[in-house]
């Protein structure tokens, strides 16, 4: 059962000086982390302590998602700052990074039909009998809500984002649509349309598309999506990313979970990111959702394996 207490904005409360003037994520870090009082003041949030899966069982073994947990004997999930879902394809790491997102109403959430003929609403079913609860803050007083910044960011995502800002006909489309998004009116949007700073802003983000690759972009998108103070579902963020910026991703998750109150939960199959990320490890291909280590991974053994066969090759 979720407890409801009066919402108290954590962030508010112990929001040292430092951090107000600058807003993006990976930024943030090397500004705060010599600063005696955020060394002197660290809190790990948990805005999701725990979620528990439908205990429902249907007689239909097709059923979508029922189907994909139904062989798990546990059902419970107790979170950490950060949380790693594991697991082969299949296994059901992207819907229940879905389930959780449409649970919360999360910036990202994805409805899903269980197929095009079904008038049953299983997907919805599903979500509204899952149950979960919320952490607590410094005083020890729990959550009422999600931070409202909170997202889930998937690797389609990111792709499109690669996509559009690569397309010149849709660079202007996006970012008029930013701007409404954050409640811009129609007035402000035909004056931005002609103004001088979104000719400077195209002529920038050309410019970017051409001098960046897809990685150091992808990199660039998640500075932009990841803020301080909220959680984020990511399913495989390491998409585009070259085995060195998948471990600075990782190194920048530390951070922003130990020093800039966020919370993770992440899908990933990257040894890189599982051996960086200071993280609890879910693995989806047990019955009892095992907490493992990222060297017990099956996926991980694989990796280990290929490259003893072919160390030789190495000298």
């Amino acid at each position: 059962m979720l407890l409801q207490y009066n919402y108290v904005n954590y962030s508010q409360q112990v929001k040292i000086q430092v951090y107000s003037p600058v807003k993006r994520g990976f930024s943030i870090y090397e500004r705060v982390r010599n600063e005696p009082a955020v060394r002197e003041k660290v809190f790990n949030i948990i805005y999701l302590s725990s979620f528990l899966l439908s205990r429902r069982e249907v007689n239909n073994p097709n059923i979508y998602p029922y189907h994909v947990f139904a062989d798990k004997t546990e059902k419970f999930i107790l979170f950490k700052p950060i949380t790693v879902l594991c697991g082969n394809n299949a296994s059901g790491k992207s819907t229940l990074l879905n389930i959780i997102a449409n649970k919360l109403n999360l910036e990202g959430k994805e409805y899903c039909a269980c197929n095009k003929y079904s008038i049953t609403p299983y997907f919805s079913d599903f979500v509204n009998e899952c149950g979960y609860e919320l952490g607590e803050d410094e005083s020890g007083r729990q959550f009422t809500q999600i931070p409202e910044k909170s997202r889930y960011i998937k690797s389609e995502d990111i792709l499109y984002e690669i996509k559009k800002i690569q397309q010149e006909e849709i660079l202007a489309d996006g970012y008029i649509y930013e701007h409404v998004r954050k409640g811009m009116p129609k007035d402000g949007v035909n004056l931005l349309r002609s103004s001088k700073e979104m000719y400077k802003q195209m002529e920038y983000m050309k410019f970017a598309q051409e001098k960046y690759s897809n990685g150091e972009t992808t990199m660039q998108i998640l500075e932009d999506c990841l803020e301080m103070d909220a959680l984020y579902l990511l399913d495989e963020p390491e998409v585009s990313l070259s085995p060195a910026n998948q471990v600075l991703l990782a190194e920048r998750i530390n951070q922003m979970a130990r020093l800039l109150h966020c919370q993770f939960i992440i899908s990933t199959h990257s040894p890189f990111m599982l051996g960086s990320l200071n993280a609890k490890i879910y693995n989806l291909d047990s019955k009892d959702l095992d907490v493992v280590k990222w060297t017990e991974l099956d996926n991980i053994r694989y990796f280990y394996d290929f490259f003893d066969k072919h160390k030789c090759e190495f000298k």
